[in-house]
C-alpha cells in the first residue's frame, strides 16, 4: 500500500510544527510540500510584518526530512545531520510560505536533501536549503 504522508500530516500537528501552523501543501515522487500560513505571532520584525527566521527554518527542516519519508515509502527513524540555509529575501508580510523538500539520493545511512521556500512564486524563492540526515533504521 505505501506510506500515506498527506494521512499521516492530516488534522493539527503536534509539537513545534502544529504551534506554527505548519500543514501539508503537495507531493510527488521524492518531494514534498508544506505550508506555513502568515501569522503576526511569527513575526520577527514587527515594523516590517516580515515571519522569524526560525519559522521558516522549522519548515524547511521538517519539509526535506519528510521528503525522506516520502522517497522511502515509509516513516523511519531519522535525524538532521546538516542543514544549511541561504536566505534570499524577506518572505512578503501577509502571504503563506511554501517550503518544499526534495530527497535527491539515498545511501544505506544517509539521505541527501534540497528545498526551496517561497511565497506565492517559486521562481522567486526565498530561502534555499541543503542538507543530510543519518538513517536510524539502516
Amino acid at each position: 500500500m505505501g506510506f500515506d504522508i498527506q494521512r499521516f500530516l492530516s488534522g493539527r500537528l503536534s509539537g513545534h510544527a502544529g504551534v506554527l501552523g505548519i500543514g501539508y501543501h503537495a507531493q510527488g515522487p521524492g518531494w514534498l510540500e508544506l505550508s506555513l500560513p502568515y501569522d503576526a505571532r511569527l513575526v520577527g520584525d514587527p515594523a516590517r510584518g516580515v515571519i522569524a527566521s526560525g519559522a521558516i527554518v522549522t519548515l524547511m527542516d521538517m519539509a526535506t526530512s519528510l521528503s525522506v519519508w516520502v522517497k522511502r515509502d515509509r516513516f523511519t527513524p531519522q535525524a538532521t545531520l546538516d542543514l544549511r540555509v541561504d536566505y534570499l529575501r524577506p518572505a512578503t508580510p501577509g502571504r503563506t510560505v511554501i517550503g518544499r523538500g526534495e530527497c535527491l539520493r539515498l545511501t544505506r545511512s544517509i539521505a541527501f536533501v534540497r528545498g526551496q521556500a517561497h511565497d506565492g512564486d517559486p521562481d522567486d524563492p526565498l530561502a534555499h536549503v541543503a542538507g543530510t540526515f543519518m538513517l536510524l533504521d539502516a
